[in-house]
């Protein structure tokens, strides 16, 4: 059958959108700065049609203003279960493609824990343990806000990547709040990541550590990320994180 002009513009699936892209590159880029950017991961409708589930409480199951906690200005929502579609979709597209890497680093860094191939099989994992909250989240910020260093450890079981997807433009709907990692080597001074995004791109990043090659063998780097002071307007972020919090 011949394609229609409809048919040639249907975006594809989240499957097909994250099959396409190029994982040996992003396994090289988390390989070697414990970040990788999948650019266009979401269409500008699907960024607005998460954007703007923010207001309706039906969607999340807590609230949390950053400043009453020290986590800096501005503030998220987990999302409840069941998951938005986007969200339900990419959990698993994701964490299929992000496992090899994820078990190669505890392999290095001499880790027992092992990840199996499928995200229901993982969260069955989670579950058992008591971790049965939801843990993808929605981000809200405004002029002057801004997200501390951090790290995001809701439990025992825990997987070793996060995916964070900007939902607002740069430059049109906010300026500054640039996405920024930190890095920790062993007696050296902590080494800084700014990841430049664009509405839709997604960063994929290390939750905790990764392995580093050094000169005696492999050895644990600690991480944390964060974004930079909104100078004006709102940004709005998603974060994907694979293991559910007790």
């Amino acid at each position: 059958m011949r394609a229609t002009a409809r048919t040639i513009d249907r975006p594809l699936t989240i499957a097909a959108r994250v099959d396409a892209i190029d994982w040996a590159q992003v396994d090289a880029d988390l390989d070697a700065q414990g970040c990788a950017v999948l650019k266009g991961l979401l269409s500008p409708e699907e960024c607005a049609a998460l954007a703007v589930l923010y207001p309706d409480d039906k969607h999340f199951r807590s609230r949390i203003v950053m400043g009453r906690h020290g986590f800096g200005r501005g503030e998220y929502k987990y999302f409840a279960y069941p998951l938005p579609k986007l969200i339900a979709e990419l959990r698993p597209a994701l964490y299929v493609r992000l496992c090899d890497t994820a078990n190669r680093w505890n392999e290095t860094m001499g880790i027992d824990i092992r990840y199996p191939d499928r995200h229901e099989a993982f969260l069955k994992r989670c579950h058992d343990a008591g971790q049965t909250r939801p843990t993808p989240l929605l981000l809200q910020y405004g002029e002057g806000d801004y997200n501390c260093l951090h790290q995001d450890l809701y439990g025992e079981h825990v997987f070793p990547l996060q995916v964070a997807i900007l939902l607002s433009e740069p430059g049109r709907d906010f300026d500054g709040g640039e996405f920024v990692l930190t890095e920790q080597r062993p007696r050296m001074q902590s080494r800084p990541e700014v990841v430049p995004l664009r509405q839709g791109d997604a960063v994929a990043l290390a939750v905790h550590h990764r392995p580093v090659q050094g000169t005696r063998g492999p050895y644990r780097v600690n991480l944390r990320h964060g974004v930079s002071r909104i100078r004006s307007g709102h940004r709005h972020t998603v974060g994907v994180i694979f293991h559910d919090a007790k």
